[in-house]
């Protein structure tokens, strides 16, 4: 009867008027604005440091932290336990199942760097931390945010591994290998159809890589900024304590599962596409 109660409360509380949501206002998109915190023009170019530029920065230099304090050294002992156990990861699940053994050595520090590059900014993208840009009183507002819920990160690190994939595939099998590599065996009138595809299906991989890693972590945020503005919009007392409750359970989810979750898929995809370019299909 409690549980019905609360459910029922809950409920109605949604289905207040219109007239609460003017009672206060919170817009949680803009968390997610780039503005300009230290202009840099050349150009065309913009080249202006942001909050998604602070937040790279941060997880680059907790990246190198981690690997200079978990993987260097002779004694054996718990950290460099934990150095092996992220080695092994990167090593067996995500440089072996992608790449063929002879590109490994030239391949796994870049396969094993995004994985922990990315899982180190997703992490940073759920402590709070002092960097929103904002001030109440003087005193800097500390939130959430992770630089991979921009496009721009997540496309330019799309980026590089497409580059890195061809320019593999043509160093070992040589341009015109490659490329007919793409089209598979059809008869020649089905050609000027097939080509065009194989074409945009290479493109897509682009998206496919840029555009999960962003959607998966701009749609956690923006899950967990709506539950818990919930009650500033409808300064609802019972509103405020379930979206907290909501905000909880989505904030524990992306924080143990996803953020591993899509570095892991991220390296793992950047290493199968630089294999079956260096060892075509056909």
């Amino acid at each position: 009867m409690r549980k019905k109660a609360l459910l029922t409360t809950f409920a109605l509380a949604l289905l207040a008027p219109q007239a609460a949501f003017a009672r206060g206002s919170f817009d949680p998109s803009e968390e997610f604005e780039q503005k300009s915190w230290i202009p840099i023009h050349l150009g065309p170019l913009d080249l202006s440091v942001t909050k998604a530029v602070v937040y790279l920065w941060l997880g680059a230099a907790v990246s190198i932290v981690v690997g200079i304090v978990f993987m260097r050294g002779s004694r054996i002992n718990k950290r460099l336990a934990v150095g092996e156990q992220i080695y092994e990861i990167a090593q067996v699940q995500v440089a072996e199942q992608g790449l063929p053994s002879k590109a490994i050595g030239r391949w796994f520090p870049y396969v094993a760097t995004l994985m922990i590059f990315i899982f180190f900014i997703n992490l940073l993208g759920f402590l709070p931390l002092p960097l929103t840009g904002k001030t109440y009183h003087g005193v800097p507002v500390w939130g959430i945010y992770a630089a991979t819920s921009s496009l721009a990160v997540t496309l330019a690190l799309a980026i590089m591994t497409f580059l890195f994939t061809h320019f593999e595939g043509i160093r070992w099998n040589g341009p015109v290998r490659y490329f007919k590599s793409w089209i598979p065996e059809v008869p020649k009138p089905m050609l000027p159809l097939i080509i065009p595809l194989e074409i945009l299906g290479q493109l897509m991989r682009i998206v496919s890589l840029s555009v999960r890693l962003y959607a998966n972590m701009l749609a956690g945020h923006m899950l967990i900024l709506t539950f818990i503005g919930l009650g500033f919009v409808l300064t609802n007392v019972v509103v405020a304590v379930f979206g907290t409750a909501f905000a909880t359970l989505f904030y524990l989810f992306e924080v143990v599962i996803v953020v591993g979750i899509q570095a892991f898929i991220f390296a793992a995809l950047s290493a199968i596409y630089i294999g079956s370019a260096i060892e075509p299909e056909h």
